[in-house]
């Protein structure tokens, strides 16, 4: 009830002050006049006929088309007027308008409360949003007093609407989850992570609404705001290699930055603009959405915006073609790559309207004369500042003398930059839209950077230049050194000193050992030159190849095993294949000669080192891959290069991407924050290498990981302070659980909710600052705070811990042996149904009410995370069970059975589950085609089970063969429409009613079941 009260109730009130018509759950049933449709009819062909001025025939005819689709992609194109069919008495197909874009008020919008879709199962989701009959939007709506996480919860709740009743999110635009005080949304298909806030009601402010609730839902739903949204801010990214395709929702900033700009194109008054959205944070995907309404403006209607000319402009070949592979990837209707100067200038000149042309800034070079109708060009220019590069801005600013402009730089401008503020932002307005460093963080689109300074004897300070050559070169003969002396003694000179570099590359080993490696991240390790990216490379290798010697490895398997670890990136030199008459630069332009990846073969390592499990683990560079390169799984980069202002911001950005990995036993491990491990001093001028910059820009560009050791302290005495006060000190962590689970009967969530939260903070900033010694004080709290959290989980919440996502392996490892070495394991270890012990628990007659309290909170546990990984397989087969384990605890809690029936009823539903997991031996199938078995059943329960069976095992066979013959079949799009197309004359075949929803749901069971080699 609380959850109606709380959630649903107040946010069916906000949708309706917006303009939305509540119906009933039985007038919608009405409506959908089939129990598996999700179309309003009534609400449709009265919109149809009201927008395209067409009969009730035609309108019939288009619900007919409507309803059979459910490609989501296939929806949005149709939804923004990518549709056109022949009507009564037309001689061609003419365009058909679901939704009217500029005038929001010719469209109808209704809300459910409660609407039930039938497929493989009923679901009944708590709000769907609709336009013109057409659904939208999900709401799924939790209690905010539960004491469970209602965001994962609910997170859940519609994952399972998207497996269970596929056909309500053909058109989705995207889904929203909330509690009543907490909203987020996330696309169609999205896991857990991407479901994120809008905390900016731009143009409004947080003071306009009366709570977070109603600002969250104008934000996402106002109606002219979710028109806004579906007509230009979805897009759906199709990845180039694997060929899989992501739909993406735009964030807030992005909203803001594009409207901006738009308005500023409409308004035509202002004719330039500068936005900084910081790196990391989806400057490319801002610049799609803009490039995407400057386009199509189906919300806007102005003068200027009558098919402009698009021109996007990178500052490098790589940064281009990441710009090109981003726009063609997310369909935006006709870019093309111009590849050379003439053919840049040619189309230019040449262009009519409507062209998107990509194109790197110095193709513009030399270039003075004008182009006719420059007016009708809107330019996106993005790393802006560099057009100020070798007059590159005056020769733009010629050639397209009344274009607009707007400058995207994904690092602040130097506040001396005043030619890039000059041609790109309104004078005394700075940026256009500012989206910085510490709103990324604080919004989790990038993870914070920490830089620690590492103290060696080999340490560089540059005014101790002359001592220090002397000092390192006492062995070189004299005239060698006087002549180095003579020339200058410079920077890179002491930097390759080769015992430096040997001592450096060995504790970047060691450093990484500790820090990435357990977990798999990687690590770039920049260096100052093309000469000592190949010394650091044979050092690495070396010491490398040494460890894995030491550990028991074979000689030559451990060199192999080093030089697949390491890759280089570098430019080549036409020196390189020469000789030298100094015998050590001969042997190094060997070595760079050897090391060296052509395009296509760093095109692979590139990608390697992208993947988890796959190496290279290490990047050498030296100036390559410091901007633009994007691999979320970077972790840590070793700095022993100098390097300050625009380029110290980009390089370091590399570490600051969000990454989760998931490791082949399941456990998903996010990445805390990147590190910077500095060897060259830059940190330790750091003031002085952003000086250039306003100081609020970039005060926490970088984070000293001093700081952790202050914040350890602080999460510490809050965790420790909250224990004492609930009377847990002294306790073990068994005993802990009880009581606070007994807190919560009695009210008392809020102190479990604070423990919690303290006690995840602790233990997450302890990890983050391993291996720093300043750890080894707090290590027993913390083996206590966390083995406290798995135990208190499964009494409270009768589940297992979810919290080892967010600890490193090292953590893991630690709290496994504290367990165990406590006896706690036996207690807190969750088992698997074939466990042979898991039957253990089962045993009621010698235990006492304690016991069996304990044991029902582990069989819990244990049965909800069997379930939901066998619904995740397949639903159709196993949906039953996990509704049941739920059952169980529900009468359990509410004390309408005892600990020992409850057992027992586990113990009939654990034989239940374990008998039809074998069930397909019995009927002489194999496991998958007895699953398929499954699906057709629970989907055509009245057609005979022996053309039930038939068909399963006939299915079976076409996935089958497709598996061996085409192990990566899941990923083409044709290949699976193909066998979309043997699966239904075999379904139709056997009498199955509604083949291609059924179809559907099989296909969705193969991709899982018959992927890969078998």
């Amino acid at each position: 009830m609380s959850e109606y009260r709380l959630a649903e109730k107040p946010t069916l009130d906000v949708l309706t002050a917006l303009g939305y018509q509540q119906l009933s759950p039985a007038a919608a049933t009405v409506m959908q006049v089939e129990k598996n449709r999700v179309l309003l009819k009534p609400v449709l062909l009265e919109a149809l006929q009201s927008l395209n001025g067409i009969g009730t025939i035609d309108a019939e005819a288009i619900y007919g088309d409507l309803s059979t689709l459910s490609d989501n992609e296939e929806w949005q194109r149709k939804l923004r007027g990518a549709y056109s069919r022949r009507l009564t008495g037309d001689a061609r197909d003419r365009p058909i308008v679901l939704i009217d874009f500029k005038n929001p008020d010719r469209n109808s919008y209704h809300i459910v409360c409660q609407f039930r879709v039938s497929a493989q199962r009923s679901r009944v989701p708590d709000i769907v949003v609709f336009v013109n009959g057409i659904p939208i939007v999900v709401i799924e709506a939790k209690s905010p007093l539960k004491t469970s996480n209602t965001a994962e919860e609910a997170f859940e709740q519609i994952k399972q609407y998207e497996r269970d009743i596929p056909r309500l999110f053909g058109s989705n635009a995207f889904n929203l989850i909330t509690d009543g005080i907490t909203t987020l949304y996330g696309a169609t298909g999205a896991s857990s992570q991407f479901y994120a806030p809008w905390p900016d009601a731009w143009p409004r402010s947080r003071e306009d609404f009366a709570d977070d609730l109603a600002k969250d839902l104008w934000c996402l739903l106002e109606p002219a705001r979710l028109l806004d949204l579906l007509a230009h801010f979805i897009v759906f990214e199709t990845d180039p290699e694997t060929k899989k395709t992501v739909k993406k929702v735009c964030r807030y900033q992005q909203f803001r930055a594009v409207n901006k700009a738009v308005a500023r194109v409409a308004d035509g008054q202002l004719k330039k603009g500068l936005i900084w959205h910081t790196q990391g944070s989806g400057k490319s995907l801002t610049m799609v959405f803009l490039a995407l309404k400057l386009k199509t403006h189906l919300t806007v209607e102005a003068a200027t915006l009558q098919n402009p000319n698009i021109l996007v402009l990178t500052d490098r070949i790589d940064l281009d073609t990441q710009i090109s592979t981003t726009f063609v990837a997310c369909a935006l209707p006709n870019p093309k790559q111009a590849g050379s100067v003439a053919e840049l200038r040619e189309t230019v000149e040449r262009a009519g309207s409507g062209q998107i042309l990509l194109s790197t800034i110095f193709k513009f070079a030399g270039s003075r004369e004008a182009i006719p109708n420059s007016e009708n060009w809107i330019v996106l220019v993005d790393e802006c500042h560099r057009t100020q590069e070798k007059d590159l801005g005056g020769y733009l600013q010629a050639t397209l003398p009344d274009a607009r402009f707007f400058g995207f730089t994904g690092t602040p401008i130097k506040n001396s930059d005043k030619n890039t503020y000059r041609q790109f932002s309104v004078a005394g307005e700075g940026y256009l839209d500012k989206y910085g460093i510490d709103d990324a963080v604080r919004d989790g689109a990038t993870v914070p950077i920490l830089y620690e300074g590492r103290k060696t004897d080999w340490a560089i300070d540059e005014a101790e230049i002359d001592i220090l050559f002397d000092r390192w070169f006492v062995d070189m003969a004299d005239d060698k050194r006087e002549e180095l002396k003579r020339k200058g003694v410079a920077l890179a000179t002491l930097a390759k000193h080769p015992e430096r570099v040997r001592l450096v590359a060995l504790d970047i080993w060691e450093h990484f050992k500790q820090v990435c490696r357990p977990d798999g991240f990687k690590a770039q390790i920049v260096v100052i030159d093309r000469e000592a990216v190949v010394l650091y490379r044979a050092a690495l290798a070396a010491l490398i190849a040494a460890d894995l010697i030491k550990g028991g490895s074979d000689a030559d398997a451990a060199r192999e095993q080093a030089d697949m670890m390491i890759a280089c990136a570098y430019s080549k030199s036409q020196e390189d294949n020469k000789d030298s008459e100094d015998p050590a630069v001969t042997a190094v332009r060997r070595q760079l000669e050897a090391h060296y990846l052509d395009e296509e073969a760093e095109k692979k390592a590139k990608k390697a080192f992208k993947v988890f499990g796959k190496e290279p683990s290490f990047l050498i560079v030296c100036d390559k891959l410091l901007t633009g390169f994007d691999a979320p799984i970077e972790a840590v980069m070793y700095l022993d290069k100098p390097l300050k202002e625009h380029g110290l911001l980009q390089a370091i950005a590399r570490t600051n991407r969000t990454c989760t990995l998931k490791r082949p036993d399941g456990i998903e491990i996010e990445k805390p924050h990147g590190r910077i491990v500095d060897y060259i001093g830059v940190t330790n001028h750091l003031d002085e290498a952003l000086a250039s910059y306003r100081a609020d820009d970039v005060q926490n560009a970088l984070r000293d990981i001093a700081i952790l050791r202050n914040d350890l302290r602080e999460v510490h005495a809050r965790y420790a302070r909250q224990k004492r006060l609930l009377g847990l000190d002294g306790l073990d962590e068994k005993a802990a659980a009880y009581v606070v689970g007994k807190l919560v009967v009695e009210g008392r969530e809020d102190d479990w909710f604070d423990l919690q939260r303290f006690a995840r903070q602790f233990v997450r900033v302890y990890g983050d600052l391993s291996p720093d010694p300043a750890i080894l004080e707090f290590t027993d709290a913390v083996k206590w705070a966390a083995a406290f959290l798995r135990m208190a989980t499964q009494v409270i919440l009768k589940d297992e811990s979810l919290d080892h996502r967010s600890y490193t392996s090292k953590i893991r490892d630690m709290l496994e042996e504290h367990v165990h070495a406590t006896g706690l394991s036996t207690t807190i270890r969750l088992r698997s149904i074939t466990d042979p012990s898991f039957s253990a628990d089962f045993d009621t007659e010698s235990k006492t009410e304690e016991d069996l309290q304990e044991a029902l909170v582990r069989k819990s546990a244990e049965l909800k995370r069997v379930t939901r990984e066998l619904v995740d397989k397949n639903p159709a087969q196993y949906g039953r069970f996990s509704e049941r384990v739920l059952e169980i605890i529900r009468r359990f809690e509410d004390g309408q059975i005892s600990a020992a029936e409850g057992l027992r009823e586990f113990q009939d539903l654990a034989a239940n589950i374990t008998n039809e997991q074998g069930a397909h031996a019995e009927l002489g199938m194999d496991e998958r085609a007895f699953a398929i078995l499954r699906i057709i059943e629970s989907a055509a329960p009245d057609v005979g089970h022996e053309s039930q069976q038939a068909a399963a095992i006939a299915i079976g066979n076409v996935y089958a063969t497709a598996q061996a013959s085409q192990p990566s079949w899941f990923f083409m799009d044709a290949y699976k429409k193909e066998l979309r197309q043997r699966v239904r004359p075999l379904l139709v075949g056997a009498g199955v009613p509604e083949p291609k929803q059924i179809r559907d749901d099989i296909e969705a069971y193969a991709v899982h079941a018959y992927a890969g080699m078998h």
